[in-house]
């Protein structure tokens, strides 16, 4: 699993400028963006306590590397910040399941 979230963590990492970009300009083309990922990561075998693990990657990148572009991202953002480890992974499983198609 940790191999999963290494990989997870260098692909967002090596995402491009004008690819980051388009994909938070918008929260609908977020969600979006993460329901791919997530059906991906499905099609792999994750489960969900995977999906929620590599969703706190996820997170917790976007919440110390990116400054939100819009009121969604920023309330996100702010929960992310204030909740502690325990709070953080239910936050990680209710994002799994809000963006599920």
């Amino acid at each position: 699993m940790d191999n999963i979230q290494n990989k997870v963590q260098n692909e967002m990492e090596n995402v491009s400028p004008e690819k980051k970009e388009q994909i938070l300009q918008d929260f609908d083309r977020f969600k979006s963006y993460l329901g791919d990922k997530v059906a991906l990561g499905e099609k792999m075998g994750l489960g969900e306590e995977q999906l929620a693990k590599t969703a706190e990657v996820v997170a917790g990148y976007l919440a110390k590397k990116e400054e939100p572009r819009n009121a969604e991202e920023n309330l996100l953002q702010e929960l992310w910040r204030s909740g502690d480890k325990e709070q953080q992974h239910a936050l990680a499983h209710m994002l799994v399941n809000m963006v599920r198609k």
